[in-house]
């Protein structure tokens, strides 16, 4: 090693970045081994020691330190982003312990300028809608599993106030905390109709394909099959004036209950408050206020039509996908099929693909999808950053960038992403920029990045520009 230790030891307490990957700080008090750049408070210099390398420091018994974490840095992998995910991961389990986006900042080892700008660029969130989010949620798992007393649960929640408690959890909820206890012992629900809801809209879009067997609209209502708890059911959801009318059929309980309030609000865009662009793209949204990202029912769900839209026609796709779920058979109510899981979309051998007309490689792209869910291998359920899942999911054979935004954003609701690539989105934008062409991939990213951080809802708008129910 060339340095002196009072030089490396100087670097350290300028947290260095430039040393990273040049040596390791070695503390021998808490057995830890650091980046010269962990913003963990420095230790003594009696107490510190310089290795080269990570089986240097692994070799004197010590571990690698959670907050800077060398080991993803050695692994190639972006620190910051693993220390994100890592706090981010603790807010989900135990939200109390973060009063304020401050505490976050400290946890993650960070200031919060930076913090920010990690949450802009991997969650597409500011950390305090973040806090607010896993908060209610939070809530919502502890009425399911039959907490009862609402005051207590709001200080377990991380509210210093009833009224606050109750408010937030209104705003992402659509029901006040009594009213969703109750309902965990019901079949039945009612939300307060979302504030602009473009009902055709989400009729449309829902029933944009007329011959499904999985989703069914009739006059003002919507009619949903999936597996709720395991169990073949169908969700209805019938539009009023002001409110929104929600019965499950099949599964019964509080859990199966919950889960169809989750899904509800996943099919009406709810955490999609289209405001903060309207107000900054007046002009785009004209005539389309209200206009939210609709989710599929489940992330997996929104993985298997991505793989079915690839390189086909919609019609086609619309067939595969009617195809696929009646050879499952997940029969349910009148005549309508629950959307396979994965495991029983692992189960199926390619043979049985190939006779519904699917092309060979687009039947091993699916299996495969499907036996890396199935096997937890990936994960795509709960997940906090879009980087995170994106790598993920271009890690699988047959899905690249185009698949990836996709399922981020119609299965995992990621705000800011962009499915270059889209023939739709080129030729909206060709239109909507009045270009002789339509643009490559960079040029269509040069040109979305005026939508950024909005560009999930910018490109749904470009599609419904072209006056076709987006897919």
């Amino acid at each position: 090693m060339r340095w002196s230790d009072e030089h490396l030891y100087e670097r350290i307490l300028a947290k260095d970045a430039s040393f990273n990957g040049r040596v390791l700080t070695g503390v021998l008090t808490t057995g830890i081994y650091c980046l010269p750049s962990c913003p963990a408070r420095k230790p003594l210099a009696s107490n510190v020691r310089f290795f080269r390398d990570e089986p240097a420091a692994q070799a004197a018994g010590l571990r690698p330190c959670k907050r800077c974490r060398p080991d993803a840095f050695y692994r190639g992998e972006d620190a910051d982003l693993a220390r994100l995910e890592s706090v981010l991961a603790q807010a989900v389990a135990d939200p109390a312990a973060f009063p304020e986006v401050e505490a976050l900042a400290e946890a993650a080892g960070m200031g919060v300028t930076k913090l920010k700008d990690l949450f802009r660029d991997h969650v597409h969130l500011q950390p305090a809608a973040f806090l607010q989010r896993v908060r209610i949620q939070w809530a919502c798992d502890r009425l399911a599993a039959g907490q009862c007393d609402l005051t207590d649960l709001a200080m377990d929640s991380g509210y210093e106030s009833a009224s606050g408690f109750h408010e937030a959890f209104r705003r992402q909820t659509g029901m006040s905390p009594g009213a969703y206890r109750t309902m965990l012992g019901s079949d039945h629900f009612t939300l307060a109709m979302p504030a602009g809801l473009r009902v055709q809209d989400v009729l449309a879009f829902h029933g944009r394909d007329g011959q499904s067997v999985s989703e069914r609209v009739v006059g003002h209502r919507l009619h949903k099959a999936f597996l709720c708890e395991g169990r073949p059911s169908v969700l209805s959801i019938t539009f009023l004036e002001e409110a929104v009318e929600v019965s499950l059929q099949g599964a019964a309980g509080p859990a199966a209950v919950a889960t169809a309030h989750g899904a509800t609000l996943r099919l009406l865009g709810w955490q999609g408050d289209p405001s903060a662009f309207e107000s900054a793209h007046p002009r785009l949204a004209r005539g389309r206020e209200g206009l939210r990202v609709l989710l599929t029912l489940d992330p997996f769900e929104a993985l298997v039509w991505a793989i079915l839209g690839q390189q086909v026609n919609l019609a086609f796709a619309y067939a595969l996908r009617r195809d696929l779920i009646r050879l499952v058979d997940l029969h349910v109510g009148d005549s309508l099929f629950a959307h396979p899981d994965a495991a029983r979309i692992a189960a199926l051998a390619v043979e049985d693909l190939l006779a519904l007309r699917f092309s060979r490689r687009k039947a091993e792209y699916l299996l495969h999808a499907a036996a890396e869910v199935a096997s937890g291998r990936l994960l795509i359920e709960g997940r906090t950053t879009a980087t995170g899942v994106a790598r993920d999911l271009l890690a699988l054979r047959g899905c690249g960038p185009w698949t990836a935004q996709y399922v981020l954003m119609r299965g995992l609701g990621f705000r800011d992403c962009l499915p270059v690539g889209d023939t739709g989105l080129t030729l909206a934008l060709q239109r909507w920029f009045q270009l002789e062409a339509r643009p490559g991939p960079a040029e269509t990213q040069s040109l979305m990045a005026h939508f950024a951080p909005h560009r999930s809802l910018a490109t749904f708008h470009l599609w419904s520009s072209l006056k076709g129910t987006p897919a």
